[in-house]
């Protein structure tokens, strides 16, 4: 699927060929995004505008590592572009990178940097929202990693577009009851009232 920004084109890698990029790396990475929610479900329901990984900030350097001959950007907010150069350590506002194999090119892959602590994974959204690194991700039978389905749906929340609503639509009958549980509690520290919280509890 192939769609238009201001910054022009994106034309999102296929899920297999992210994977075996990204599993090139020494450290922990996950699959996010609408193909982190089609993973968890087990079959697709949705076209996606591009693909996500997300990465521990600390771990942003060895990302340069992946596609090295690409282009690599940094979106500094708010809505700005600009390149990311090898070895630049990103500032903590800055959340998004993306990727394209050169000028010209789609876009192909965003990455996305995670906060934490220690061994402890922080939420940017309320830092409150916390959670031990190791259990923010999971891995399925095609040992491909992804971000917790409960960890997706908690980001989708903050203001929950017609496909963050597919998504919740898709996920809210495979997530378990400590799933549940862990979200009712993310989104209530961190929004209060929501419109999510009534279904989850159901």
């Amino acid at each position: 699927m192939r769609t238009h920004t201001p910054w022009g084109p994106w034309e999102p890698a296929p899920l297999a060929e992210v994977a075996a990029w990204c599993g090139q790396l020494r450290v922990p990475w996950w699959i996010a995004g609408g193909y982190a929610v089609e993973l968890a479900v087990g079959h697709a329901f949705r076209e996606h505008a591009d693909i996500d990984v997300s990465l521990l900030r600390r771990d942003q350097l060895a990302v340069q590592e992946v596609l090295p001959s690409w282009e690599w950007w940094a979106a500094d907010p708010p809505g700005t572009l600009r390149r990311w150069l090898p070895g630049e350590v990103l500032a903590s506002g800055v959340h998004d990178i993306w990727c394209r194999p050169g000028e010209g090119e789609p876009w192909r892959v965003q990455f996305m940097l995670e906060e934490s602590e220690g061994p402890v994974w922080v939420s940017c959204r309320d830092r409150r929202v916390r959670r031990p690194v190791e259990e923010i991700g999971l891995a399925g039978q095609d040992g491909i990693p992804r971000l917790a389905p409960e960890i997706q749906l908690f980001y989708k929340a903050k203001s929950p577009r017609p496909k963050d609503e597919l998504d919740f639509d898709a996920l809210l009958p495979v997530l378990s009851v400590a799933q549940r549980a862990w979200l009712i509690r993310a989104v209530e520290t961190a929004h209060g009232p929501h419109p999510w919280l009534a279904r989850l509890r159901d």
